[in-house]
């Protein structure tokens, strides 16, 4: 099948840093390519994957933020700046390393939240999450397996007294089952062929579901590759 994958301008794919649908563009695509697909990535030029690359924009044009502007005359006075710290953001060894060993991952939204990538990146490391219960998190939280779902800052505090109740190797499992890489590919793929047979003019090249019946669910290990959980 031929596919073209479309990303945002503000970061190269993969990102180098923040970047949450540039990364999802960059696991989409390589996974799309392994399956043997024909796929092409209109992206920066200083982007990097293994499809055929049709820059649109010299390099990424990522606006700088200043959050820490804020965070120094807004929050920086209300914390003691040892226990509490902005660490801004962060490459992918370092993000592996600060969520593997976080007890939790804290994802506080007051707003729609159409997925969340943050939360699957700590279940990733095994890590599990406490999410207000707020646009997809009921979906993409397991209550009880790889966190827990509450609705304000009392229950969140009580939430974390419950971490020991996690497994944290259920957390890492259950990712495994439901967000890898391969098993965004393989969906999209159904998609796209669903699409294809609305349309009879249109041929279907590659035939996927023969690719689907050899590719594990947990063939993959996104978010980033090497993202592992420090639990036994």
């Amino acid at each position: 099948m031929r596919i073209a994958q479309v990303a945002p301008l503000a970061e190269s794919v993969p990102p180098k840093l923040y970047g949450g649908t540039e990364r999802v563009v960059a696991w989409l695509t390589e996974e799309l390519v392994k399956l043997g697909h024909d796929v092409t990535l209109f992206a920066t030029a200083d982007s990097q994957t293994s499809a055929k690359l049709v820059p649109v924009w010299p390099r990424a044009a990522k606006v700088p933020r200043s959050e820490r502007g804020y965070f120094k005359n807004k929050l920086e006075p209300q914390i003691d700046g040892e226990q509490i710290f902005l660490t801004g953001e962060v490459d992918d060894q370092a993000k592996q390393k600060f969520l593997a060993g976080a007890a939790a991952l804290l994802f506080p939204i007051d707003w729609p939240e159409p997925f969340g990538l943050v939360m699957i990146e700590a279940m990733a490391c095994g890590t599990p999450v406490i999410a207000f219960r707020s646009g997809s998190v009921p979906e993409v939280v397991d209550d009880g397996i790889t966190g827990f779902v509450v609705e304000d800052e009392t229950e969140a505090t009580q939430a974390i007294k419950r971490l020991g109740e996690l497994d944290r190797r259920k957390v890492r499992s259950r990712f495994e089952e439901r967000f890898t890489a391969r098993r965004m590919a393989i969906e999209y793929v159904r998609h796209y062929e669903g699409l294809i047979a609305k349309r009879p003019d249109v041929p279907l090249l590659i035939p996927s579901i023969a690719v689907e019946r050899t590719a594990p669910v947990g063939a993959t290990m996104p978010p980033s590759p090497g993202f592992q959980t420090d639990s036994p």
